[in-house]
Order: structure tokens, then C-alpha cells, then sequence
């Protein structure tokens, strides 16, 4: 690539990182927006040829997004999501265990229903928490936020970038070697990250009594509600069944956007009210997910990132440097261009190297490092900002650059030490 074209890639890439800096100033300025003009700047510059955009974009990532949306969408509008975690949630019988059990249960539904539908169901119940005992809203709004984002990291439909990793890696069984390797630290980071909190803002632990919750209330429509646990429960046994054929030998659904996809399309004939489950799909995501292929694509053609990526990483190793340099690079690099596109030209960087989907432990530390560098910043991970803009639109509090960085830099210390040994014992 010549000189022009490290130019426009640069050019591009201060347009992304502006434009992610003024958003967290501006909620009201969409990401896929900002992901949107770059993917027309990257073709204007001749960066990404016309003839290659079709190529660019990973059209089995596409059809997952909107069918794991079209599905979590309809569970969410039917109350099915809430009516679970406060159920579970309000079982807790002092400040601890109710900080505990809202990080674990928020965790886990974000690891199944991905964590940006959770960054918007979450808020009421946290806060709903926060009056239960006591306790400011701010810390319990950092634990959803910290929670959704460390769930994520063990599956590959809990967030868009294991997404990528699980389809473009050529990982064998993606969903099963992603839940035996990061479940158990991911459990362990669940727990530990609201203890982290409570310390950090000198929360007292108190015996909470005569507080009732009635889960059901809050329960709009129970066909709808069936209609989604079903599907969604089916897809996920057919993702597992997909993972064994293939571990087995026999034949298997290689193009896995599609199994979420087609169980989707069931649903809306079934569902109450069609249109409305479609406009809870998030559209912008998959707009930014469309237009970030592009981008990411041409400006790794450019080549300008390369000379960075090397600093970090400059060969395939096979052992445990392999681990810390891509832990190192994740959590820094995630937090200049947001982990998604980091994450989609990590990708083909790795490949660029030698690295094969037998390469298991480094692909899942990808996972999850670009995932838990969603902890340090606010800028580091697109639900931050929503549970942001809904503390400060709904709740009249917020939480500055600042103070998210203190507790989420040492959020973050914690959940990378606890990952690291987890991964480095897995076999390769």
C-alpha cells in the first residue's frame, strides 16, 4: 500500500476514535453512525475496492445477530428476562448477597442473551436493588455494567466480538470450547467483582428483612413469554448438538448464523405481535456490524496497524506468550477503536501470523481479554454508554470518566489475573 493510503487509513481511524470520544459526551450520536461515514470514507479512498465489499462482510455473522436479536427481543418485550433475574435476585438476604446475585444472574443472562439487551432491561432492576437496601445507585449501576460485560466473555453469542472470534477463528465446536474453558473463571470474576466494589465504596453488608417481590407482575404476556423460552432454549440445544456432530465427525451446520436465524423466523409467526418483536431487533448494531466489515477490512489492507500490532505481537509464539501478548494488546488497543472493530482486524492479524483454529487458547484469551477491556473505560464497551445515558436520562445520576476508570482498572487487574491461569491450564 502506498503512502496515500496509510494516510486515509489514519485519517479514518482519528475519524473513529473522535467520533467515540465526542459520542461519550453525546450519547445521542449513534455508534453505527460513526462506523457508517468511516465504511463510506474507506470505499471513497479506494481502500476497500467495490468489487471486494460483498467479500468484506461475514453475512453468517449478520443472520446470527438479527436472529439471536429477533429472539431476545421477544423475550424482552414479554418480560420473560426481568420476571428471571429478579426472581433470582431477590432470593438474596443481605446487601452482599443481593450485590452478589444481581452480578451473577445479569452475568449470565448476558452470556445467552447478549449483553446489550441486558445493558437496557438492566437498569430498573438495579436500581430497584439499590432502594431495597440502601445503597446509592451508582455502584450497583458499575456491577451491571461490569457484570454484563465479564458474562459475555464465556459464550459465543454473549457479545458481537466472541461472535466474530467464534465464526471467523475456525475454532471446531465454538459454543462448547468457549463454555468449558471460560465458564468457571467467568463465575469466579462474578463473584468477586461486586465484592471488589462493595471495598472500594465502603459498602456495609446488612441482613435485609421485610421486603417483598412479586416476579410475576412483571410478566406482559405470557404467550409471547412461551414462545421465546422455547425457541430460544431449542436454539441453544441445537447450537450444543451442531458442537458435538462436528466434534463427532458426522454432519454438521458449518454456516451457524443460520440455526438462530431459522428458529427466529419460526417465532414470528407465532408471536402475539410480529412487528413489534421486529423493531426490537437493534438495527443499529447490525448497521455498524455491515459497515464495520468494511472499514476494518480496508484499513487492514492499508497496512497502518500493522508496525502497532507488532509492538505487542510481532510473531506466533505456541506457548504462553501467546496468551499475554494477546491479553496486553486487547486490553490497551480495545480501548482506542472499541473492541469490536479490534477485535475483527485482531482477527485477521492472528491469521496473518499462522494461527489456525487449532490454536484454541489463544483464540478463547482473544475472547476474553477483548471482552474484559470493556471494564477499564467507559469508552471500552458500547453497553457502558447505554447504562450510562439511562442512569443520567431516568435516575438523575451519573458516573464520570474518572471514577469508572479507578474501579474498572481494578475490575479489570482482577478479572485478568483470574483468566490468565484458567486458560494457560486448558489444553491446547
Amino acid at each position: 500500500m502506498t503512502l496515500v493510503n496509510h494516510v486515509a487509513a489514519l485519517i479514518i481511524l482519528a475519524w473513529i476514535i473522535g467520533g467515540l470520544i465526542i459520542r461519550s459526551r453525546r450519547p445521542s450520536i449513534p455508534i453505527w453512525a460513526i462506523m457508517a461515514a468511516a465504511s463510506t470514507l474507506t470505499v471513497l479512498t479506494g481502500l476497500e475496492p467495490f468489487d471486494k465489499l460483498g467479500e468484506a462482510i461475514d453475512l453468517d455473522v449478520i443472520l446470527f445477530l438479527i436472529g439471536m436479536f429477533s429472539l431476545v427481543g421477544l423475550a424482552e418485550g414479554s418480560g420473560l428476562l426481568k420476571v428471571i433475574a429478579i426472581k433470582l435476585v431477590s432470593r438474596a438476604g443481605s446487601t452482599r448477597g443481593i450485590l452478589v446475585s444481581t452480578s451473577i444472574v445479569l452475568g449470565l443472562l448476558a452470556a445467552f442473551a447478549v449483553n446489550d439487551t441486558v445493558a437496557l432491561m438492566g437498569p430498573p432492576i438495579v436500581y430497584m436493588m439499590a432502594k431495597i437496601t440502601g445503597v446509592d445507585p451508582v455502584p450497583f449501576f458499575l456491577i451491571l455494567a461490569f457484570a454484563i460485560t465479564i458474562g459475555s466473555a464465556m459464550t459465543p453469542m454473549g457479545n458481537p466480538q466472541n461472535l466474530l472470534i467464534a465464526i471467523e477463528s475456525g475454532i471446531t465446536a465454538p459454543f462448547m470450547k468457549f463454555m468449558s474453558v471460560l465458564i468457571v473463571p467467568t463465575l469466579v470474576n462474578l463473584v468477586l467483582t461486586p465484592l471488589v466494589v462493595m471495598r472500594l465504596y465502603n459498602i456495609e453488608n446488612r441482613v435485609l428483612k421485610g421486603f417483598i417481590i412479586i416476579p410475576e407482575e412483571h410478566l406482559k404476556n405470557k404467550r409471547d413469554a412461551l414462545v421465546s423460552g422455547v425457541f430460544f432454549t431449542v436454539t441453544i440445544v441445537i447450537l450444543v448438538v451442531n458442537d458435538i456432530l462436528e466434534i463427532m465427525g458426522f454432519k454438521w451446520i458449518e454456516h451457524r448464523g443460520f440455526i438462530p436465524f431459522i428458529m427466529a423466523s419460526l417465532a414470528y409467526i407465532l408471536s402475539s405481535n410480529p412487528r413489534d418483536t421486529l423493531s426490537r431487533v437493534d438495527w443499529g448494531t447490525i448497521v455498524f456490524f455491515i459497515t464495520m466489515f468494511i472499514t476494518m477490512d480496508g484499513i487492514w489492507r492499508s497496512g497502518v496497524l500493522t508496525p502497532l500490532l507488532n509492538i505487542f505481537m510481532s510473531a506466533r509464539y505456541g506457548d504462553y506468550r501467546d496468551v499475554l501478548s494477546i491479553a496486553a494488546s486487547s486490553i490497551v488497543v480495545s480501548q482506542l477503536i472499541s473492541n469490536v472493530p479490534f477485535t475483527k482486524l485482531f482477527i485477521d492479524y492472528m491469521h496473518s501470523l499462522g494461527f489456525t483454529g487449532r490454536d484454541v487458547n489463544a483464540w478463547l484469551s482473544l475472547a476474553a481479554f477483548s471482552t474484559i477491556a470493556g471494564n477499564l473505560t467507559l469508552l471500552g464497551a458500547a453497553s457502558n454508554i447505554i447504562i450510562l445515558e439511562v442512569l443520567e436520562s431516568k435516575y438523575s445520576k451519573t458516573i464520570s470518566f474518572r471514577d469508572f476508570f479507578k474501579v474498572g482498572s481494578v475490575v479489570t487487574a482482577v478479572n485478568t489475573l483470574i483468566y490468565i491461569p484458567f486458560i494457560l491450564a486448558s489444553p491446547p
